[in-house]
């Protein structure tokens, strides 16, 4: 087989894998999937009425944001960074790191129980989702190329969160 009939096939292969409808499966999680099981629920509405409409998309459609134009991506502020859905403590600043990918980066949530993880089956990968177990709203991905102590890089969407600057007492 030449070289181009190779492209065209793995190009083929990839769009098929890319229009495939996104499948989540829940994994062990100390929260539940099911979204009657949150604390906060609104309808399509009120969300819509709540976020901007770029935070609808990520938040409640599971869309992200481009690589770089966050506002969080670059930020180094000391406090802790919430749900931007429904103001859920998520991230201390103390565990944002750099990691190059132009979007918020953490080794560990701010509790084990903040946030949910899910199978991602979307564009032929399968990763791990995480999203606020309060109120169900998609941050991004956890992946395993993150710094010590725990290996992890979370990788979040600056529109899905806000930032609570530490006080001074």
């Amino acid at each position: 087989m030449n070289t181009t009939a190779v492209i065209i096939l793995n190009c083929i292969l990839f769009l098929n894998a890319c229009a495939q409808t996104t499948k989540v499966e829940p994994e062990v999680s100390s929260a539940k999937s099911d979204t009657a099981q949150f604390i906060v629920n609104r309808s399509e509405e009120e969300w819509k009425e709540k976020l901007s409409e770029q935070a609808f998309h990520v938040l409640r459609e599971k869309g992200t944001e481009r690589a770089f134009t966050g506002k969080y991506w670059d930020h180094h502020e000391p406090g802790v960074y919430h749900c931007a859905g429904c103001d859920a403590a998520l991230f201390s600043s103390d565990t944002k790191f750099e990691s190059g990918s132009g979007w918020p980066s953490f080794h560990s949530p701010l509790t084990n129980s903040c946030l949910l993880e899910t199978k991602d089956f979307s564009y032929g990968m399968v990763r791990r989702e995480v999203s606020c177990s309060r109120c169900g709203g998609h941050l991004g991905h956890v992946f395993e190329d993150g710094p010590l102590p725990t290996g992890l890089r979370y990788c979040i969407n600056s529109v899905s969160i806000s930032f609570k600057p530490e006080t001074k007492d």
